[in-house]
């Protein structure tokens, strides 16, 4: 995989935490900081995808009735 290098600022406290987990883990803080962030974007592309679906169907008026609402409350109310 190609790789290239990011520089940016953190909080000294940021930075201290990074020190301590590499050092915990054996791993290097520009692996810890590159899968952080991989995680980041994972996580937020997931999210946008997820809400544009969600846009979409709202667009199209395609929501729950009334009795499959019911049904979930009724499910979880025991």
């Amino acid at each position: 995989m190609e790789t290239t290098t990011l520089t940016l600022r953190v909080p000294a406290t940021v930075k201290e935490q990074l020190d301590k987990l590499a050092d915990a883990t054996h791993r290097s803080k520009s692996y810890l900081a590159g899968e952080a962030i991989r995680q980041y974007l994972e996580l937020e592309v997931w999210q946008i995808g997820e809400i544009q679906q969600a846009l979409k169907e709202a667009d199209a008026n395609d929501f729950a009735s009334d009795d499959e609402v019911n049904a979930v409350v009724r499910k979880y109310a025991g």
